[in-house]
């Protein structure tokens, strides 16, 4: 195990069994790094942003947009990606406080461990690397429809790019995709800021082809009437489930914020540039994906959409050929950039769990010419290529929907228990400085030498029965203060510390009735194979605790030790608990619904 400080102050013999092991949490000021070679320290602002908005446009416009258009969301499909962003920003909300508090590599694994137990951040780190790795296979599996549009077809391409069927498997296999994910693996080996520097020139590319797609839609759209708009069935021929499905299932479309997150240690000023970053990149991507995807369902009925170049298909269909050729040359850009931002955490990761001693510390060795872990970067895209090389793109969305939404769930609860039941390290953070100018104690006799005022009153004195001496009150009521006070100050003390357990206790039920009730009632309103009364009475009983849950946070104030967990100074998530409580409840159902919806 590797020298990482841990809350749990129990031997190794007996941390190491049972539910100690799966709950002990790692400190916040041991993350991950400070204990040999670092990761260089090269973004700023412009280059998270170019990250966040590379990392995200891609497999949402240029590939999903034609199978969930037709299968799921029909003419709704703009409504589906708003759903999806108004989660993602909750979740961005959250991401940006700990992101900012603790900027450390491996992103919602780092935070799981710091805030919830080494069994969830297990969990986590490796539904973060299948997120990334079955999302750039995904993506990757999209360029060879587009690479076609040049080449008259993707059947025209060269014979060694060409998809091909193994007889007897029914498994399609696609060596353009494997061939892309095996360069990008390569250009990322380079260093953080040449693979930057490549990305923000494709990215300019692909925005620039997503505003002429909207443009030239747009005027497509009023010279054709919006026959999209105009099908049977109406705006929601799938039903509402079938927007929501279809939400779930483009919702991987928005890691490109958590791809930001992951590169927090790389960042020369986090608290102040993760935020930022992650905010900006999350507009632009909302919009651009919003507008596109309306403008492409408006121009096209959605029945007809090619499922693998839906964009140029359409302009194709309205007889503009020549913007067919502009959009996929924009495609072709964005996948690559989109691969190489899903292919640039995974590393990360890896190197992260294996300072933590969950991996061999194999993947934590940085090469000390580009400070990147050549190991974890080489393994990572080598399973990459393969999964892109055998694999269908819309079995790989709905797998990575929902290690996304698991990751964005935990993140949530993450924030809750930092503002209500802060890990206990965050007391040890607290350095005793000691007073810059000393103020010596009175010496002991200078109480007892005290002259009483002059009052011959007898209303004013009293007697003392020991040495039958006269002695002003207001000396003697000085005297029992100056006796009781330590008294006084410790049954204070001691009050407030019951009074601060019993406030953490309550928070931490309020927390796991919160969780438990959204559970609940996620499963309630969308597992339509359960009778329906059966659904009724669980959403009741989960509607009990989550309100419960809600109350007591609302009641209760927050642990005044968050100021002192991770770094200070940083972006603090708006609107807690509600916010939080709300991005765990639209992720949850949105898992839940990608489940059954499918």
């Amino acid at each position: 195990m590797a020298d990482v400080a841990m809350d749990m102050p129990f031997p190794w013999s007996e941390r190491a069994m049972g539910f100690q092991r799966f709950t002990r949490r790692k400190r916040s000021q041991q993350q991950g790094a400070g204990k040999g070679p670092q990761l260089a320290k090269h973004l700023k602002v412009p280059q998270l942003v170019t990250i966040g908005i590379g990392s995200t446009i891609g497999a949402g416009v240029y590939v999903l947009v034609g199978t969930v258009a037709r299968d799921r969301a029909g003419p709704s499909l703009s409504a589906a990606f708003l759903i999806a962003g108004v989660a993602a920003a909750l979740s961005a909300f959250c991401y940006a406080e700990l992101a900012s508090r603790c900027p450390s590599a491996g992103s919602a694994y780092h935070y799981a461990y710091t805030c919830v137990g080494e069994g969830i951040a297990w969990l986590i780190g490796w539904a973060l690397i299948l997120e990334y790795t079955v999302g750039g296979a995904a993506v990757a599996r999209g360029i060879s429809p587009n690479l076609g549009t040049f080449f008259g077809g993707a059947e025209n391409l060269p014979s060694i790019l060409v998809r091909r069927t193994i007889p007897g498997l029914n498994i399609i296999v696609d060596p353009c995709a494997a061939l892309l994910v095996i360069s990008v693996t390569m250009l990322l080996c380079r260093g953080i800021k040449e693979s930057t520097m490549v990305q923000s020139i494709m990215t300019l590319l692909n925005v620039s082809v997503l505003i002429f797609v909207i443009v030239t839609g747009t005027y497509v759209g009023y010279q054709t009437g919006w026959q999209g708009y105009k099908q049977p069935g109406g705006y929601l021929p799938f039903g509402i489930n079938g927007m929501l499905g279809g939400a779930a299932t483009v919702f991987f479309s928005y890691i490109g914020f958590d791809t930001v997150a992951s590169t927090a240690e790389e960042v020369k000023y986090p608290q102040r540039d993760l935020p930022l970053g992650i905010g900006l990149s999350l507009f632009i991507c909302s919009s651009l994906y919003m507008a596109v995807s309306a403008v492409i369902v408006g121009i096209v009925p959605y029945q007809s959409m090619d499922p693998d170049t839906p964009m140029s298909s359409a302009f194709a269909d309205n007889h503009l050929k020549w913007a067919m050729y502009v959009v996929a040359a924009g495609a072709v850009a964005a996948l690559s950039t989109t691969l190489m931002g899903s292919l640039l955490p995974q590393p990360r990761i890896l190197m992260a769990m294996a300072r933590d001693g969950l991996l061999p510390p194999l993947f934590s060795k940085l090469n000390p010419a580009t400070s990147i872990p050549v190991y974890s970067t080489v393994a990572t895209g080598a399973a990459a290529a393969v999964l892109a090389l055998t694999m269908d793109v819309d079995q790989l969305s709905g797998m990575v929907s929902v290690g996304t939404l698991f990751a964005f769930t935990i993140v949530g609860i993450s924030v809750l228990i930092v503002r209500y039941v802060p890990p206990s390290d965050s007391s040890i953070l607290v350095i005793h400085v000691p007073d810059p100018i000393p103020r010596p104690s009175p010496p002991p006799a200078a109480v007892q030498t005290q002259t009483a005022p002059k009052n011959n009153s007898k209303s004013e004195t009293c007697t003392c029965s020991k040495h039958g001496t006269m002695v002003p009150k207001q000396e003697k009521v000085q005297r029992a203060t100056t006796v009781h006070s330590p008294l006084l100050t410790k049954d204070s003390a001691e009050l407030e510390k019951l009074q601060d357990q019993d406030r953490r206790s309550a928070a931490v039920l309020g927390i796991f009735c919160i969780c438990v009730g959204v559970l609940l009632v996620s499963l309630s309103t969308s597992s339509t194979f359960i009778p329906r009364g059966v659904r009724w009475a669980m959403g009741i009983i989960g509607g009990i605790p989550l309100g419960g849950g809600t109350f007591i946070l609302l009641l209760i104030p927050q642990d005044e030790a968050r100021h002192k967990f991770g770094h200070s100074g940083g972006f603090l998530c708006p609107f807690v608990p509600i916010l939080p409580i709300i991005s765990i409840m639209i992720n949850v159902y949105l898992l839940v619904n990608l489940e059954y919806s499918s």
